[in-house]
């Protein structure tokens, strides 16, 4: 006999924050959509303790869930094609970029559409919380979500095209032109200054026409604030990501706000 009623769980965890995305299979409905953002940057063990009090607080999460799938969003991440992965260098591809430890545990997504691999490091305490709270489950990275979502919907485009998600204090940065990567990049942001600087350092290193080469945004931006404008201030041709969804939403959730869940929307 069929399952009904069958629900999917997506926490994207990040240490200014956390999100949380409900989807019901069945109804092909998103009946819960949150986001808690941090008034300072927490730590893993702190990042825990907030991850515990929100799902043992909200009676949403004591349904049954069939999937559970965590994002883990860090700047501990870097992408290689897959023909030049080695498991064994795991630690060698990131060290170059990213400050680690001897003792993290590194692992690695697969993204299809590009044949490449994202190689990162999880927050280890927090898959073992939640495999303890739901039993199985899986985890991948955001950069994994963000390339091929992006991939996905802009791999026939002509030309470069500029993709950016913001996240508080943080963003993630592609360029593409067609199927290629042109670059890809995550930039802390503690400022207007440092965001709109790092935006035009990758235009004026990668040689792009300011005029003609669109933007795309996605994540804690709107058109009403201060990174929007000051994006369309230097920038020609500025535009929020197509979000592309097929769902349905709950009426408690506020349709104009979900550019902000572009990477947990794209999840499932």
């Amino acid at each position: 006999m069929a399952k009904h009623n069958i629900k999917e769980l997506s926490i994207q965890v990040n240490l200014n924050g956390l999100s949380f995305c409900i989807l019901n299979r069945s109804s092909n409905r998103i009946e819960y959509l949150n986001f808690l953002e941090f008034e300072n940057k927490l730590g893993p063990f702190d990042l825990l303790n907030r991850l515990k009090t929100e799902l043992s607080s909200n009676s949403v999460f004591s349904d049954e869930f069939e999937d559970v799938l965590v994002i883990h969003q860090n700047e501990l991440a870097t992408l290689v094609p897959q023909e030049l992965y080695d498991a064994k260098y795991k630690a060698d591809y990131l060290k170059f970029n990213s400050k680690i430890l001897k003792t993290d545990f590194i692992t690695h997504d697969k993204i299809a559409v590009n044949e490449s691999v994202v190689v990162y490091v999880p927050y280890v305490n927090i898959n073992n919380y939640i495999f303890d709270t739901f039993g199985e489950f899986v985890f991948k990275h955001s950069l994994t979500v963000f390339v091929d979502t992006v991939l996905q919907k802009h791999k026939n485009n002509q030309g470069p095209i500029v993709c950016i998600n913001v996240n508080h204090n943080s963003i993630e940065l592609i360029v593409l032109d067609g199927n290629d990567i042109q670059l890809i990049n995550s930039f802390e942001c503690h400022s207007l200054e440092d965001f709109i600087y790092y935006v035009l350092f990758v235009f004026e290193q990668l040689e792009l026409d300011v005029e003609t080469t669109p933007v795309k945004v996605s994540g804690q931006i709107d058109k009403a604030d201060k990174y929007f404008e000051v994006l369309y201030r230097y920038i020609r041709d500025v535009d929020f990501l197509d979000l592309g969804l097929n769902f349905q939403f709950a009426d408690s959730i506020d349709d104009s706000q979900l550019s902000r869940y572009f990477l947990i929307l794209n999840s499932f």
